[in-house]
């Protein structure tokens, strides 16, 4: 694994390592500049993005 260099690469980390771990990673209630930002670099449509945590978990 690499060490991320930006903030946006540790949830992109966390992500890889999970998913070979065979979990998996949500992002409950990202709002306003983060996640513009997400939607910007795409990591919306790497990592599931969900509006309240109950959405997260579900899902």
């Amino acid at each position: 694994m690499t060490v991320p260099t930006t903030g946006i690469d540790i949830p992109i980390a966390a992500y890889r390592a999970l998913r070979e771990a065979c979990g998996w990673l949500r992002l409950a209630s990202p709002t306003g500049v983060v996640l513009r930002a997400l939607q910007l670099v795409g990591v919306d449509t790497l990592i599931d993005c969900h509006e309240t945590l109950d959405q997260a978990l579900i899902d």
